[in-house]
């Protein structure tokens, strides 16, 4: 099996170019044909670089994937970091968070989509350890500005922490997987219009039912 310590050091460091190339194109290829749709040649013919650089980097087709989804989420961890220590109210840093959450799944709904398809596969065998990890890691951050708002009086008390992230997760993909419907539902003619109606409309109503949850009745 996979090294946890191995895998999480290794997302956290900073990947070369070139391995942000091959994971950006296997990350395509794998939500777009599947895992086992995929082959490790054709993912090096379409990043321009042989079969024997993608062993050296990642080992497997296995392991390119977990590299795959430990490097997309380890960005939101940082960037949670970096929220809980601004000088926020704990509601605009819940608002802070929504945002994050939506531009992740319009940035990178691909890698969705392979989490849904692949990791929940229990024939596959991928180490989820390291994923698990830094979801929890996120979690504990978001718990962290949950409590600052509770110990500040603002937030209620009964609030459950761990059911937040996927109220807020949920939402944003169902509605972006059920583009078409919505599309056609609110006469929206383009998807770029429909990725702003997301940023803008969706994301004001998401924040406002997030903290119906969190905030005592006035």
């Amino acid at each position: 099996m996979f090294n946890f310590a191995g895998a999480f050091k290794f997302s956290m460091d900073k990947y070369n170019d070139k391995q942000i190339e091959i994971i950006q194109v296997a990350e395509k290829l794998f939500a777009l044909d599947g895992f086992d749709g995929t082959s490790v040649r054709v993912i090096a013919s379409q990043a321009n670089v042989n079969v024997a650089m993608i062993s050296y980097y990642f080992g497997s087709k296995e392991r390119l994937l977990e590299s795959i989804v430990l490097f997309r989420i380890n960005g939101l961890r940082l960037q949670l970091e970096n929220l809980v220590a601004e000088d926020l109210s704990p509601i605009e840093k819940m608002d802070k968070i929504i945002e994050y959450y939506i531009q992740q799944v319009l940035s990178n709904m691909s890698i969705h989509q392979i989490i849904q398809n692949e990791f929940t596969n229990k024939k596959r065998d991928f180490n989820l350890h390291a994923f698990t990890e830094v979801k929890k890691s996120n979690l504990a951050l978001i718990k962290h500005i949950i409590t600052e708002g509770q110990l500040q009086g603002v937030f209620k008390e009964s609030v459950n922490a761990e059911l937040i992230t996927p109220m807020i997760i949920g939402p944003i993909i169902y509605f972006k997987l059920n583009k078409l419907f919505y599309k056609d539902l609110l006469t929206i003619s383009s998807d770029a219009d429909y990725d702003f109606y997301i940023k803008s409309e969706f994301t004001i109503h998401l924040q406002k039912t997030i903290k119906a949850l969190l905030l005592h009745e006035n």
